[in-house]
């Protein structure tokens, strides 16, 4: 299918590793030019090569979106670059588990500034450019926002209030032309996911493929989910043929979520 996605200019941010390596491969597949951000230089290098072997330009803009500033200098550098945007894909890492009474205010603080207000910051500050462009906005929350548990406080309700913030945005972008949405996928099949297996094994003394299955298996879903899975949703609302979808939130989550 063929999504008319050329030529267009697109912001990944997280895009180093994971899902977000996966969406900023995915978009240059489909003739995308990228601009790729976060901390890992060397990851950052790895995901350009990537995205150049795909025959699209990529430009690494290293960032951590947490301080304050830096969502208005990745903007600036977006802006002296291209002088225009797209696409914005806001995605980050994981918040911290662990017991609610455990967990601390800096992790809180944290939690919010990695996968709330940089959200926050970096549309604020792109808004016009999208406007211009009649552009796209996507975010990547997570199930939990959708069923909160006990043992990841911090992440459900940081991925509700990313939910919350797209539909909001969403009704200015209505005025201003500019589409809206947020995705809420399940377990996807990552390194960090990796990592986190292999320390259920480490404990547990299970084999990898046990330990794999418990968690498909406690999470109620058909399989666990690959960077592809989100990155294909991406693509496809982004492009025109996904412009009617517009602040919505998607559970793509393998069945997990058992509301309506």
């Amino acid at each position: 299918m063929e999504l008319g996605l050329a030529g267009k200019l697109a912001l990944v941010t997280g895009s180093s590793r994971g899902i977000g390596r996966g969406i900023a491969v995915a978009l240059a597949q489909e003739g995308c030019d990228l601009v790729l951000t976060g901390t890992d230089e060397a990851a950052l290098a790895a995901a350009a090569a990537a995205v150049t072997a795909c025959g699209r330009k990529a430009k690494i803009v290293a960032s951590d979106l947490r301080q304050d500033t830096a969502p208005a200098a990745l903007i600036d550098a977006v802006k002296s670059a291209y002088g225009r945007l797209d696409i914005l894909v806001n995605n980050a890492g994981t918040t911290k588990r662990g017991d609610f009474l455990a967990l601390t205010d800096a992790d809180w603080a944290d939690g919010y500034a990695l996968k709330l207000f940089a959200h926050v910051r970096l549309a604020r500050v792109a808004w016009p450019l999208l406007k211009a462009s009649g552009g796209s906005v996507v975010s990547i929350g997570g199930t939990s926002g959708r069923m909160p548990t006990a043992g990841f406080t911090i992440g459900s309700s940081v991925n509700a209030a990313v939910a919350a913030f797209s539909k909001a945005l969403a009704d200015l972008g209505k005025t201003d032309g500019v589409q809206v949405n947020c995705i809420h996928p399940s377990y996807v099949d990552t390194e960090r996911f990796a990592r986190r297996v292999k320390a259920d094994m480490e404990r547990t003394g299970k084999s990898e493929a046990e330990v794999r299955e418990w968690h498909r298996n406690d999470i109620g879903i058909i399989r666990l989910g690959t960077t592809d899975d989100v990155a294909n949703l991406v693509a496809f609302i982004v492009s025109p043929r996904g412009r009617w979808l517009h602040g919505a939130t998607v559970d793509l989550d393998g069945g997990e979520v058992k509301a309506l």
